[in-house]
């Protein structure tokens, strides 16, 4: 198991990535701020989808998502139309012209990874996107709740509580989730 000072570290390494996840903000389109650019990805990932799937793979409110929806509908990027099953309900699709938008936010990010990583080995990136993956894999879905404190020390002597029932993990959302188009 890693020493204290190591997890200190890692903790100031993870912050330090807020850096990186800015610069890549930065090359985002005027008109295609991260919401819409999520909003994007997770379409073009996962394909059509409700509104409330969205909102719950962007890990945001209703009313967010509603905003960010407006956004990309406003500019053509994504149809709703009626969900057959639920008339109240709709459903998001890409657009050809979100498709090609959606295109354009995966060259700029690749290309802005491959300037800043172009001392990096192949087997350096893979290694990166093994231990990032696996850190992810280890905090599950993002939305869940924090694991309980370990129960404190029982003095020798004594008798230790019982143990409370376990709660059932929180559903899985999907592997790949994404908040920024950074990551696709």
């Amino acid at each position: 198991m890693a020493e204290q000072a190591q997890y200190e570290e890692l903790a100031r390494q993870l912050t330090a990535v807020g850096a990186v996840k800015r610069d890549l903000g930065r090359i985002l389109p005027p008109d295609c701020p991260a919401g819409s650019a999520a909003v994007l990805t997770l379409l073009g990932r996962n394909g059509d989808m409700r509104m409330s799937r969205l909102a719950e793979l962007l890990a945001v409110d209703m009313s967010v998502t509603s905003r960010h929806v407006a956004h990309v509908a406003e500019r053509g990027w994504i149809l709703r139309s009626a969900d057959p099953a639920d008339k109240r309900s709709r459903i998001l699709h890409l657009t050809p012209a979100g498709c090609a938008q959606l295109d354009e936010l995966s060259r700029r990010s690749t290309d802005l990874l491959a300037d800043r990583l172009s001392d990096w080995t192949d087997d350096e990136v893979e290694q990166l996107i093994r231990s990032l993956s696996r850190l992810r894999a280890s905090f599950g879905d993002c939305r869940s709740a924090p694991r309980p404190a370990a129960p404190p020390p029982v003095p020798p002597g004594s008798v230790a509580p019982p143990a409370p029932t376990p709660r059932p993990p929180a559903p899985s959302v999907i592997d790949k989730t994404t908040r920024t188009p950074a990551t696709t």
